[in-house]
């Protein structure tokens, strides 16, 4: 009633009386709805009527603090201080000032002052909390997020920040504690058996974590949090069987979404049924055509299943998608070779040294197909730039050993050989398969024999 009397005011250019309390729901009911040009004429107006109203004047410093109108806001704040010293608001409204300029420690004093003369005291325990946060001090801000517990055991929300606070500080065993406590008092609350089974999945204790989410949904079996936190546990486990069928519980329950049919596409290439997880995988891109690890989900079984196209074809689609991945251009390079596409692989290895991924497969993998391809200067060249990071690897010296005997250059040559049998002896059976003519060598038989003896 009252707001379409001042609305209609507004349309007429007259001017009707409303008492404080009229304005105060005017005003909220604009605020709440983010309609500031209207709420800011409605105040205007409420203190042309009502000039010495602290709570209209409140409601004036809301308006400031939105308008990032700090020092106006302050110094209202501080004539209204002077009026009505023990109104909570005036330092709940400070404290909001002081920390939008980024003073947490003194909106910290300001709400501890209102903590004095509230009836609220969640509320500003919460407010409270926050500015701990703000700070890095997770234990005052969990301390703050406990009083809100305390006077609403079922403040959900204040339940997960407690959690959070504990995490942030890695007191999972403290956490668990917590939680035990608050169950006795309040048994039936799903989301406190939920944040149980996660506190024990971060500290391992799968068979403990399994218990709290069946608890979670027996109490709630429509709680999807549930269903998907113990089908998570139970893949960790390998009981795939059993995490498809909680993840197929959770599809029941609310719409499909890309992740879960990735975990069972996942569950069902646990279970070695290659095929079937292909099916979900093309359901989780189909629900998310920006999903990378689903397509690359794709490409890894059809590589699996040695389908080396259709492999190819996807791990397009992922790079399509994030063309910054090392990971995804060394894939690239392995489904190259399988399929010939030796230059193609070489490519695709560069641009993993380019990404800044200079692990020793990548060195290792170039300079094997350049050295397929019969380019054995440039396969040499990448095993010396190789050596700058891997000065001491078994791996790039007996391929250097291979090289220089193709190069023609036998004393280079045996000089890596014996650095390669320093480093690691018995890694020469795995090469002597990559190099058999060479290692048939007498000089070569000579050399491994000679260091048997002087092992």
């Amino acid at each position: 009633m009252a707001l379409s009397k001042f609305e209609s005011m507004l349309k007429t250019n007259k001017i009707y009386f409303f008492d404080s309390s009229e304005f105060e729901e005017i005003i909220h009911y604009y605020l709440d709805n983010g309609r500031h040009s209207l709420a800011k004429k409605a105040v205007k107006l409420s203190l042309d009527q009502h000039p010495s109203s602290v709570l209209l004047k409140l409601l004036e410093v809301e308006l400031f603090i939105f308008e990032e109108k700090y020092d106006t806001a302050e110094s209202l704040l501080s004539d209204l201080e002077m009026i009505e010293p023990t109104n909570e608001e005036i330092h709940i409204q400070r404290a909001s000032v002081l920390s939008k300029k980024d003073k947490h420690k003194e909106a910290i004093y300001s709400l501890q002052i209102a903590m004095e003369y509230t009836d609220d005291v969640a509320d500003v325990a919460s407010l409270l909390a926050m500015e701990y946060l703000y700070l890095d001090d997770f234990d005052k801000a969990r301390m703050n997020f406990a009083k809100c517990l305390e006077v609403d055991y079922e403040d959900y929300s204040a339940l997960y920040n407690v959690i959070y606070c504990f995490d942030m500080g890695e007191k999972h065993k403290e956490a668990i504690e917590y939680l035990k406590q608050y169950i006795d008092v309040n048994p039936y609350c799903e989301v406190a058996w939920h944040q149980l089974g996660r506190q024990y999945v971060v500290l391992k204790s799968f068979e403990d974590a399994l218990r709290a989410f069946d608890y979670a949904v027996l109490i709630d079996e429509s709680f999807i949090g549930g269903y998907l936190e113990k089908a998570k546990t139970l893949e960790i486990l390998n009981r795939y069987d059993e995490a498809i069928e909680n993840y197929s519980i959770s599809l029941e329950l609310d719409d499909p979404t890309a992740f879960v049919y990735l975990r069972i596409g996942d569950c069902y290439r646990g279970l070695n049924q290659l095929k079937k997880s292909t099916k979900f995988y093309k359901k989780a891109v189909n629900e998310d055509p920006l999903l990378d690890k689903a397509w690359m989900s794709l490409t890894d079984v059809y590589y699996l299943l040695e389908d080396y196209s259709k492999s190819l074809y996807y791990m397009k689609k992922v790079l399509s998608i994030d063309e910054f991945n090392s990971v995804y251009w060394r894939k690239l390079g392995e489904i190259n070779i399988k399929l010939s596409f030796f230059e193609e692989a070489i490519v695709a290895f560069k641009r993993c040294l380019s990404l800044d991924d200079k692990s020793i497969e990548i060195w290792l993998a170039l300079s094997d197909v350049h050295s397929y391809l019969g380019d054995y200067s440039d396969s040499l060249n990448t095993l010396v730039n190789a050596k700058k990071y891997f000065n001491e690897a078994a791996e790039i010296e007996y391929r250097l050993f291979g090289l220089f005997q193709q190069l023609g250059d036998k004393d280079i040559s045996f000089l890596h050989l014996k650095n390669a049998l320093a480093i690691d002896f018995e890694f020469s059976k795995v090469m002597e398969k990559m190099y058999p003519d060479f290692f048939k060598l007498d000089e070569v038989i000579h050399i491994i024999e000679n260091f048997q003896k002087n092992k």
